[in-house]
């Protein structure tokens, strides 16, 4: 019966329900998994914390070991003070050292071999005694290094614990026994800051005896009746029993999470205790957090789907129809308009949308057979035969005269030059590559035609290895030479090629001071009309391909603008871009002369 009535439903309420009851699952699949990853996050935070405190507590404590093995080595070093019974003086260094090292030590002592004692404290010691001296030296006369006595109270020094060692004179023999009292409150004092809000801690030695412990934490129980927390037997008994790692442990306001590390080089046991509730306190937060976003959300989440399924279904469907309808998109029929609202723009972006893409397709097809037909022809056309063949008769002029080290700098120049033209498959070379070539290429024509002219570069080392079109300088230059300076005489002429990087682009000027044209020629220049193609171009590339090229590449905001005055000379700005293009990589020095000198 609820699967027909379901049935009767309209689209727009099944989505709804729909929308909201999926919406509703994985919100709350999110919080609880969130709810768990933060527990374990808590967790494990409270656990590195724990382990961190455990290991700069030991470090802490294990300088406190080295430090006074180091004492006792210091006092054994005077065992000449016992055997010449010059007591003022070794009760004078016991204090000079005590005060030297009072951050770690409480009292000094010696104790002779006839039971006679020396302290740091000399007269509070004949006053108040040390009853834990006969044991503790009892002890360290049996072991051979320094031994570390159980925690005790001593009328010296208080609650502490003794590190001690036998004295021997320079016969070997034991003449007595140093001891150090350690100064516990500075122990305390330094945990104490170390330890995080809601945590305390208790050091365990070997034998299950109390170190140390937070006095002033009323998280640890406490004897009834005291004046400052003093643990009970019992509480100490389970933080022995309690097994290295991560525990719990019952304390006076609640469960306790426990952490035990092992043992140290002092033999003893630190173990920290985290409140329990302190832990969920956080979690309960974060989860009150959760369910009133949720609250909120849901309430959201009903007055949003409830409208999207009333208001958007229908004109959303018919849009996403008339999108999957779309085949061919070179002839997509557009979608009708008959809303003013956000449906309406919507549809209205989508015919604009498939206009554009229209224009786009057939402007990319265009472009992409221009650039194929101009590659085939630059590839058809890359060295002209009457070039070659005027530089082969150059050179074998030069041999005649027995000019030949012209004719090695020539033939160099000339292979550089078919090596820079044939060598590369990319349409891209750096500059520095460029201007080597077009070097090379002035050379050969600088030896054909003489040296009435110069050929100068200035380029910023910035701009060295950017990236350029292969052939964009040599053909431009080349209109110099051949429309510019030779139709002038050759005399004094000059052809400067200047490179900067400016507002973001790369700029080039190629001025000569030749023959310049008219102001008629100057529009046709860049066209394929522009003059008659010469028969002594290196290439078939001419003025009017570069400027074509590069903005076939590049853009309409990139290209050739020139400037000529009749007898002045011809000025050529070539604009080009500063990017780097993700396929063009440097070669290096690839057109270094084959002979050698690679």
């Amino acid at each position: 019966m609820i699967v027909n009535r379901m049935r009767r439903w309209s689209v727009a309420t099944k989505q709804f329900l729909l929308m909201f009851a999926v919406t509703l699952a994985i919100f709350a699949f999110l919080a609880a998994s969130n709810y768990v990853q933060a527990s374990k996050l808590f967790k494990s935070q409270m656990m590195d914390h724990a382990q961190t405190m455990t290991v700069r507590t030991n470090q802490f404590l294990d300088s406190y070991l080295d430090n006074g093995q180091n004492i006792l080595l210091l006092l054994s070093t005077r065992s000449n003070y016992l055997e010449a019974s010059r007591e003022e003086e070794l009760t004078e260094f016991l204090r000079s050292v005590a005060e030297t090292n009072s951050t770690i030590v409480k009292t000094l002592y010696i104790v002779s071999s006839d039971g006679k004692v020396f302290s740091s404290s000399q007269v509070r010691y004949e006053v108040l005694g040390n009853p834990a001296l006969p044991a503790i030296y009892q002890q360290a006369s049996q072991s051979y290094a320094a031994m570390v006595s159980q925690p005790y109270d001593s009328p010296l020094s208080g609650h502490t614990v003794a590190i001690a060692r036998p004295v021997q004179n320079n016969h070997g023999r034991q003449i007595g026994v140093a001891v150090v009292e350690l100064d516990l409150d500075k122990l305390y004092r330094r945990m104490s800051e170390i330890s995080m809000v809601n945590q305390t801690f208790a050091i365990l030695s070997d034998q299950g005896k109390l170190v140390l412990y937070d006095r002033s934490s009323d998280l640890l129980p406490s004897e009834p009746h005291s004046y400052m927390t003093v643990l009970p037997e019992e509480f100490i008994g389970k933080l022995t029993e309690l097994s290295y790692g991560s525990g719990e442990l019952a304390g006076p306001k609640g469960q306790l999470i426990t952490f035990k590390s092992g043992q140290n080089r002092l033999g003893w046991n630190l173990v920290l205790l985290s409140e329990e509730s302190y832990f969920f306190r956080n979690l309960s937060a974060l989860l009150d957090t959760y369910v009133t976003a949720g609250i909120f959300m849901l309430l959201v989440l009903l007055a949003i789907t409830f409208m999207l399924s009333r208001l958007l279904t229908r004109p959303i469907r018919l849009l996403a129809l008339r999108m999957d309808q779309v085949r061919n998109l070179e002839s997509v029929p557009l979608a009708p308009v008959r809303r003013y609202d956000e449906i309406g723009s919507l549809t209205r972006s989508f015919n604009s949308m498939m206009k554009r893409i229209q224009s786009l397709l057939a402007r990319n097809k265009e472009m992409e057979e221009r650039k194929k037909s101009l590659e085939l022809k630059v590839l058809q056309s890359q060295i002209a035969p009457h070039f070659l063949y005027n530089t082969l008769t150059t050179i074998g002029s030069l041999a005649r005269q027995q000019r030949i080290t012209e004719v090695n700098k020539t033939i160099r120049a000339l292979v550089g030059v078919l090596e820079f033209t044939f060598d590369r498959v990319s349409e891209y070379v750096s500059v520095r590559e460029e201007l080597k070539g077009l070097e090379l290429y002035m050379e050969i024509q600088k030896i054909r035609y003489g040296a009435g002219f110069r050929f100068i570069c200035e380029v910023e080392e910035e701009a060295l290895e950017l990236p350029i079109l292969k052939l964009t300088l040599q053909p431009i230059v080349e209109n110099s030479v051949f429309h510019g300076i030779l139709p002038k005489g050759g005399a004094e002429g000059e052809i400067r090629v200047r490179g900067e990087i400016r507002n973001g682009k790369l700029r080039f000027v190629v001025r000569d001071n030749g023959a310049g044209m008219e102001q008629s020629r100057l529009q046709g220049l860049l066209s394929s009309q522009g003059h008659a193609p010469l028969k002594e171009r290196l290439t078939g590339i001419g003025v009017s391909n570069v400027h074509e090229r590069i903005r076939l590449y590049f853009g309409d905001g990139f290209g050739l603008r020139i400037r000529s005055r009749k007898e002045i000379g011809t000025v050529i700005v070539i604009t080009l871009p500063a990017s780097l293009p993700e396929s063009f990589c440097p070669t290096g020095n690839r057109l270094d002369t084959p002979d050698g000198e690679r």
